[in-house]
């Protein structure tokens, strides 16, 4: 498969894999949604991540997670109105995220500091007999940046004790470089 076909296919295979864990799973991030993570260097640190999916213009998602967040203390109303409104379309249109993803991780956190330090990765996402391969460039994003903002809110849905210094990091996949493997169940 050519570089170009992949980032529509993957962006559309992630819309599918996340409508279906809100839908099907409660919101419980599936194995699609949670990469292999190794750094590119083929150092030490290998296992899973979970990341965000995000839209290219994410302005009115942070205003509605916000808006979501504030309404209630109760974390299980928080819950149960973020599967209800990502469970709805949210994720039917494909061509409407971003091919950088985003990751939270504790503010203290090893695995970030190398990944930032060190600039790259390399993630293995699989699920449903898919599997996509790629190399990403790695950033910390900053507190007043979109991708950063997107990300807090959605994840203080789901985790009402999110830190205030969280760490966020995006993920940039280089295409030209990744791969993409169909695997057929045996039946």
């Amino acid at each position: 498969m050519e570089s170009e076909e992949l980032k529509p296919r993957f962006l559309s295979w992630q819309c599918l894999v996340r409508q279906r864990a809100m839908r099907v799973d409660g919101g419980r991030p599936s194995e699609g949604m949670r990469p292999h993570l190794s750094l590119s260097d083929q150092g030490s640190y290998s296992g899973r991540v979970t990341l965000l999916l995000i839209h290219e213009s994410p302005k009115d998602d942070i205003a509605q997670f916000r808006h979501m967040v504030k309404k209630t203390h109760d974390p299980a109303d928080r819950y149960a109105a973020a599967i209800k409104y990502l469970s709805a379309t949210y994720y039917q249109r494909a061509q409407e995220f971003s091919d950088q993803m985003t990751g939270s991780f504790a503010p203290d956190s090893l695995l970030a500091r190398a990944l930032n330090a060190r600039g790259s990765c390399v993630l293995e996402f699989g699920q449903f007999g898919q599997l996509f391969k790629m190399e990403c460039h790695v950033s910390e994003l900053t507190p007043d940046s979109e991708p950063y903002q997107v990300t807090f809110w959605h994840n203080a849905l789901f985790n009402s004790r999110i830190p205030p210094d969280v760490k966020i990091l995006g993920f940039q996949p280089q295409w030209s470089t990744a791969v993409f493997e169909e695997r057929k169940s045996a039946s």
